[in-house]
């Protein structure tokens, strides 16, 4: 289908080859990430359940025969499937009478219960594994929104690049600027006054919409706003639930652990909160290893909504820029990592060594990444990096390819050391 002012994805490449491997595909990620868009770049027909003179009848015809909402040009896009749930089982048995791969894509924001929308809670969807294959979408990254000049490869990196030297062109007032405004496809071109309303904009919709949409249960908007606010406290921390807790009962002494447990589970269900969790190498020693998550939204303009902090704000606060910096770097670390087939991960052991940021792809090479602002911190990032790697167990799991330290300086070099020094405003997949 023809997409008008299509800002190529990272990810467009990923669903392209899922769609070549398996029946259907489903792109999940927080609303307006950019899912629907391409999605129909790569769709020949269309459905949208969201078609406000149309839904109705939709959600009709899906509870009685679904299968007439699959007739279409493959692959056919299903866009906000959850809408009507019964669509999901009606994809899978479609995927397997035709037994051709590339016949659907859906989208979702939201992941619904398993036994929603099944007649009298009796039926419950059924795995999508083998017919619907996932593809996470998040927030674009600076090098999907050309704020990276993209001269350091993640992948290059992997692959043991001997030598960088290159020059970042994004200023730290840019930087700045990009957290506040985040990844939003829609506000990239927008005029930057308009712009930093998107994500304040997307805060309401959560607080005052979506959060309830998810499950159909209502909740205090004053509450969720509370909750969220802590978490933007707390962000790019290892901040535990009852710290969270604890913080919002400042100001509402009600909350019970159950509340906050089903609130908690609705934001990671519409994919606003986006944790890092940790990780769990083979260590020479027997050092306890930290298993709680960093917190972490899923775009780092959210945070800085919450908090009320302007491009302006951070420029004269630079420990909450800080924060602000490693929650964008995360994000884009998540995007890069997910085309190369990997993931990423935190770590920190019981005697304090810790590292901000762990790429580790499927093939089982790894890279440690510090994450400093600015490189005042340059050498105590370098310690912690090379005694992780000195801890590495070498008989039981590789050595880091390689080590490094993310920056929002300008220059991209290696040390003396081997450890790349790599500004975000140069990365790319």
């Amino acid at each position: 289908m023809e997409v008008k002012n299509y800002k190529s994805r990272i990810c467009d490449i990923e669903l392209q080859e899922q769609l070549e491997a398996s029946g259907a595909v489903l792109i999940e990620g927080a609303k307006w990430c950019g899912k629907t868009y391409t999605a129909r770049k790569a769709a020949q027909s269309a459905l949208f359940m969201q078609d406000r003179d149309n839904s109705k009848r939709y959600k009709q015809i899906a509870a009685s025969k679904p299968s007439l909402l699959l007739d279409g040009a493959v692959p056919r896009l299903i866009d906000e499937w959850e809408e009507a749930p019964v669509l999901w089982d009606a994809v899978r048995f479609a995927v397997d009478m035709r037994g051709e791969t590339g016949q659907f894509i859906l989208t979702g924001s939201a992941v619904p219960r398993e036994d929603e929308g099944a007649p009298d809670d009796e039926r419950r969807l059924h795995t999508g594994v083998g017919r619907i294959a996932p593809l996470r979408m998040r927030p674009m990254s600076l090098w999907e929104s050309e704020e990276s000049n993209g001269k350091v490869s993640l992948r290059s990196l992997f692959d043991e690049q001997p030598d960088i030297a290159e020059t970042s062109d994004l200023s730290i007032e840019r930087l700045a600027y990009a957290i506040c405004r985040g990844g939003w496809p829609a506000s990239i071109s927008l005029s930057e006054r308009v712009a930093l309303r998107t994500a304040r904009n997307y805060v309401e919709e959560v607080i005052n919409f979506d959060i309830h949409r998810v499950d159909g249960v209502e909740k205090n908007p004053l509450r969720v706003r509370r909750l969220l606010e802590s978490y933007a406290r707390n962000i790019s921390t290892m901040a535990s639930n009852e710290t969270i807790m604890a913080d919002v009962r400042a100001t509402d002494q009600t909350i019970a652990a159950n509340t906050f447990a089903a609130y908690m589970s609705a934001l990671r269900r519409i994919f606003m909160v986006d944790d890092v969790l940790a990780w769990s190498p083979a260590l020479r020693s027997r050092t306890a290893i930290r298993t709680s998550a960093k917190r972490h939204f899923v775009d780092p303009s959210i945070a800085a909504a919450l908090m009320r902090v302007s491009p302006v704000g951070l420029l004269k606060d630079f420990n909450t820029f800080g924060f602000l910096f490693e929650d964008l770097c995360a994000r884009d670390l998540r995007v890069y990592a997910q085309a190369n087939d990997g993931e990423i991960f935190h770590y920190h052991d019981k005697n304090g060594l810790e590292c901000d940021l762990v790429v580790a792809l499927h093939d089982k090479r790894w890279a440690a990444v510090e994450v400093k602002l600015g490189m005042v911190e340059e050498e105590a990032a370098a310690k912690n990096l090379l005694a992780l790697a000195h801890d590495i167990d070498l008989q039981r799991m590789q050595a880091p390819t390689f080590l490094m330290i993310l920056t929002g300086g300008q220059y991209a070099y290696r040390r003396e050391d081997g450890i790349y020094v790599v500004p975000i405003g140069c990365l790319k997949p």
